[in-house]
């Protein structure tokens, strides 16, 4: 396997958010590809650990520093898009696999009621995925909803080979619209701290007035007759 060349290193190198230096990252990883020796099998292995063991949570976003580092996330167990795209980064870094992250806008047309209310829009900006640098070319991968939460909302979870992008299904398997990507803002080799809160600030004004946390749990909440689909 030919080493990554030197346009490679700031998605090799650990960065504020994507902490792949940390040990528990490093520990995280490995363990999770034990045996394995290919980066395309080690890249697979991953994105389901972090697909089915990280919890998404929309519910309780932190917007400090700290929350948002890889080995928060990991050690909290759950969280949003952003979150759970860095900690991917951050897990394939540790084992030598070249990771960035992008972010997009998208309409999402399946959600909770509670989440809907709160957003006022069915719009989300900043929805965050991973880039992975595999077979010599960056394929795209998004472990944003667990496996129980597709169960629940009735789509099928985004599986994820190493060869092909990984990316929201435009339907559900009902037929509805399920995700639309609207605006693609580009790709970063670490998390562009304050381009996320500007954008949420300027989408989302009432969680910084009222405080961005929500009670409940979104998982349940997913179980229960208040989806919105349009």
């Amino acid at each position: 396997m030919n080493e990554p060349g030197e346009e490679m290193r700031p998605y090799l190198e650990p960065t504020r958010f994507i902490d792949s230096d940390s040990r528990e990252i490093i520990q995280f990883a490995r363990q999770s590809t034990q045996g394995m020796l290919s980066h395309r099998e080690k890249a697979v292995a991953l994105y389901y650990r972090v697909r089915d063991g990280i919890r998404y949570d929309p519910y309780h976003i932190d917007f400090s520093p700290h929350a948002l580092k890889a080995s928060t996330v990991l050690s909290r167990g759950s969280g949003f898009c952003v979150e759970k795209a860095i900690l991917l980064a951050a897990s394939a870094r540790a084992l030598g696999i070249p990771s960035r992250l992008g972010f997009a806008i998208v309409r999402n047309h399946l959600t909770t009621e509670r989440l809907r209310e709160r957003m006022k829009t069915d719009v989300f900006v900043f929805h965050g995925f991973t880039e992975l640098f595999l077979d010599e070319r960056w394929v795209k991968a998004t472990p944003v909803f667990n496996l129980s939460l597709c169960q629940r909302f009735g789509v099928p979870p985004l599986e994820f080979d190493g060869r092909h992008d990984s990316i929201f299904h435009p339907f559900d398997r009902r037929g509805h619209k399920y995700m639309e990507y609207l605006h693609d803002y580009g790709r970063f080799a670490d998390l562009p701290y304050e381009l996320m809160v500007r954008e949420f600030r300027t989408h989302y004004p009432q969680f910084f007035e009222e405080g961005i946390a929500l009670e409940g749990d979104f998982e349940a909440d997913a179980s229960r007759a208040d989806l919105g689909t349009s």
